[in-house]
């Protein structure tokens, strides 16, 4: 057995978002058919959940289905909506057990009424847990966050509930799916993609981005812990002067 790195993480992280790339291309490699590098991929969120309390970290966002993601084959789909309920009925008891509180970002009416269920069930299970919070983004948009937002506040405008000088980001930002999370920290894609593919555009505003070539089923604490290594190096600076 390998001895287990030892790493102090000495920036403050609260937030941890993960595009979990590369799935599809680690099964193709294995002579696998895609469906099975997203079952693989499941199996890593243990280990990665295990390493974000482990160094602190308060809120995880997973990028597990996004809007555009219903244009792939239906029966992808299906595979990745089976494998969704199937996690959630495995792993509940443990993520009820270490305090973690199970959040949705994302329109999952759309989504078949068993998976949809799954979701409720695991936010209300866990709704009163506060060690950590684990942000699910399924079904989800950045651009449609931000379009349902601001038709929100159109309304509530519309109805004389908020005047126009009392809209200001903090009141924006309370009308999207992450309402009551902080920002972006750290965001990272796996697989060497580097784009945001329409992921927490507002919420990501000043996070810095790792971009790792690791495919997410072979992301483990070691390769998370060489991004927060990298994130370790980087000069925070929102709009400032970097510190000499």
């Amino acid at each position: 057995m390998s001895k287990k790195e030892t790493f102090v993480l000495e920036k403050k992280l609260n937030h941890v978002a993960f595009i979990m790339d590369g799935n599809g291309r680690w099964a193709k490699l294995r002579g696998l058919p895609r469906y099975l590098g997203h079952k693989e991929a499941f199996k890593r969120l243990r280990e990665i959940f295990e390493a974000c309390r482990e160094f602190h970290v308060q809120v995880m966002s997973f990028y597990a289905f996004s809007t555009e993601n219903w244009n792939r084959p239906q029966d992808e789909i299906d595979h990745l909506m089976d494998y969704l309920e199937e996690y959630f009925a495995k792993e509940i008891d443990y993520f009820d057990s270490v305090g973690v509180k199970i959040q949705i970002s994302g329109d999952i009416n759309r989504l078949r009424p068993t998976s949809r269920q799954a979701c409720i069930d695991a936010c209300e299970r866990t709704k009163n847990n506060t060690a950590i919070i684990a942000n699910i983004c399924l079904n989800y948009g950045g651009r449609d966050d931000i379009v349902r937002a601001a038709k929100a506040i159109a309304e509530e405008y519309a109805d004389k509930k908020v005047a126009l000088e009392d809209i200001n980001e903090a009141y924006f930002a309370d009308h999207l799916y992450t309402k009551g999370l902080p920002d972006v920290d750290l965001m990272i894609r796996t697989s060497g993609e580097q784009r945001l593919s329409n992921y927490l555009l507002w919420q990501n505003a000043y996070a810095e981005f790792v971009f790792t070539p690791v495919k997410w089923p072979d992301f483990n604490r070691k390769a998370f812990i060489d991004c927060l290594k990298e994130f370790q190096g980087r000069n925070r600076r929102y709009g400032g002067l970097k510190n000499e």
